[in-house]
């Protein structure tokens, strides 16, 4: 479904992805983890349509669609979270995924029952009337989620959409997102809740320092040396060996 071919983004003289590819195959759940700064979210908003990146191509769906706008990409289907959530705090909640819901539905009558349609789904059912400001950080997730979703997805973009949660939060969150996937929505998401990442995801790709490291289930990524020192610094890999052959 989706293809990033060597995506390269400089910013003057920094370069926060260099020549990073990924595949992402129709009905999986494929993360993108990395440590802090590696470049995950320059790679989003690359595949969104929000940056242009300064070499390689986005295919999606079997067509180049790098020189296309956001707006164009979401009418193809494709909708992404942002790590920030910043819901409309003035709109309820229903009107708030009703904004998603319009880019296919005209009518405000269609729109709003797209909107209580796809809030049911998230576990919003009940907070429709509700002001967006009024809802905790989970009820705002879970909002950024449904206003993504009420596009129509073909493939869903999730930034961090975790981040912020308690463990009793992230337990009920995570069937929600599996079952978007099971409803046939192709999700690729960046993620730093480990225990979610084994749970859900299919396969992983690693970010440091804007390069692919590794590829592979989230099991084989966990154990890579290269994934281990990005994460916890040159030597660790060594160290962590000495410290389980000590135990052994």
């Amino acid at each position: 479904m989706l293809e990033v071919k060597d995506i390269t983004m400089r910013f003057g003289g920094l370069t926060a992805v260099g020549g990073a590819s990924l595949k992402v195959d129709k009905g999986r759940i494929v993360g993108l983890i990395g440590p802090n700064g590696a470049g995950k979210t320059t790679l989003f908003a690359i595949i969104a349509g929000f940056l242009d990146p300064t070499a390689g191509r986005v295919i999606f769906e079997g067509s180049d669609i790098t020189p296309l706008p956001a707006h164009e990409r979401a009418k193809l289907g494709i909708a992404r979270t942002f790590q920030i959530v910043q819901p409309f705090a003035g709109l309820d909640v229903r009107e708030n995924i009703a904004v998603g819901a319009y880019l296919r539905h005209a009518r405000a009558a269609e729109a709003h029952a797209k909107a209580e349609a796809v809030a049911r789904r998230v576990g919003l059912g009940g907070d429709l009337d509700k002001q967006a400001s009024s809802l905790t950080v989970a009820g705002r997730k879970r909002l950024e989620l449904a206003r993504a979703l009420a596009t129509e997805p073909k493939l869903l973009l999730l930034d961090e959409v975790l981040a912020g949660l308690n463990p009793s939060e992230i337990r009920d969150i995570v069937p929600v997102i599996r079952a978007i996937r099971d409803e046939g929505v192709t999700i690729l998401m960046i993620e730093h809740v480990m225990q979610a990442v084994m749970n859900l995801c299919d396969e992983v790709y690693v970010l440091a320092q804007g390069k692919m490291i590794a590829q592979g289930t989230p099991r084989e990524v966990c154990v890579d040396p290269h994934v281990v020192e990005a994460y916890l610094g040159k030597g660790a890999a060594d160290r962590l060996r000495a410290e389980e052959a000590s135990h052994a």
